[in-house]
């Protein structure tokens, strides 16, 4: 507009004047130097990873069944599963799952403790290149149990990387992703979808979330059936203040709820 403005503004030339212009306009155009070439456009940023630890209080059948801690990092992420009260003198659980990632939440390693009732298990699945291998150990028999290998996309997550990915996502309602997964013995592109808007109560306060659902059962990757609900806090951290696995008999429904949330 200023521009527009200023043209108006000056005198009109004479046609021995406009000529001259011209002239000497087409012999600047002729030496005048190419301009450099655009540089190039910088890499997109490789997704935030989050540095929290977050704890949940875990019900069964309406019971206070125990706790389970989540911890991210800047590589890794750590799961750490108790049993407690009833369920604890029934059937004792203290399962530690860690996972080790790039930047983008691609799997490298991953490794499982589990301590369930009277078995004591090891389980360790790597992920390099094309393939992942998965190895089952029994530690108080010292035997294998189980020994696989899948064939994998170049960037695959598993269950803690895929949803740290999905919350780097923006996940909004009606929207869904395809995410690469794979625990070593099988491998699938799982659809996590948003549905819909909710408000959820926990021990810390309430929230405005948006409930979605991770179709990861029922054989895609993991033999047990069911169906995995997660609701994330519809703001810029989407945080997982609920989370919900439907199985089928004998354990039926268990809910995961914000108890604590710390950051560092």
């Amino acid at each position: 507009m200023v521009l527009l403005l200023t043209a108006c503004l000056l005198p009109a030339q004479s046609s021995a004047k406009k000529r001259a212009a011209a002239t000497t306009h087409a012999a600047e155009k002729k030496t005048a130097p190419e301009p450099p070439p655009d540089p190039p456009k910088a890499p997109e940023p490789p997704p935030k990873i989050p540095g929290e630890r977050l704890t949940y209080d875990v019900e069964w059948r309406l019971i206070h069944a125990g706790t389970a801690v989540v911890e991210s990092q800047k590589s890794t992420s750590t799961l750490r599963v108790d049993s407690g009260g009833m369920v604890s003198s029934l059937f004792k659980v203290h399962d530690t799952y860690n996972v080790t990632y790039d930047d983008g939440f691609c799997a490298m390693a991953a490794w499982m403790d589990s301590q369930e009732g009277k078995r004591h298990h090891d389980t360790r699945v790597t992920y390099e290149r094309d393939r992942a291998t998965y190895l089952e150990k029994d530690l108080l028999k010292d035997a294998v149990l189980h020994s696989d290998s899948v064939s994998i996309p170049s960037c695959v997550h598993e269950v803690l990387g895929a949803f740290l990915k999905f919350r780097s996502l923006n996940p909004t309602p009606g929207q869904s992703v395809q995410i690469p997964m794979s625990d070593g013995r099988r491998s699938a592109s799982v659809r996590i979808e948003g549905q819909e808007r909710e408000e959820v109560k926990t021990a810390v306060g309430s929230f405005k979330t948006i409930r979605c659902e991770a179709n990861m059962m029922n054989g895609v990757v993991y033999t047990r059936k069911g169906r995995v609900f997660i609701w994330l806090t519809d703001d810029e951290r989407h945080l997982p203040v609920q989370i919900r696995l439907r199985m089928n008999f004998p354990v039926g429904t268990v809910t995961l709820q914000l108890a604590k949330e710390e950051k560092f």
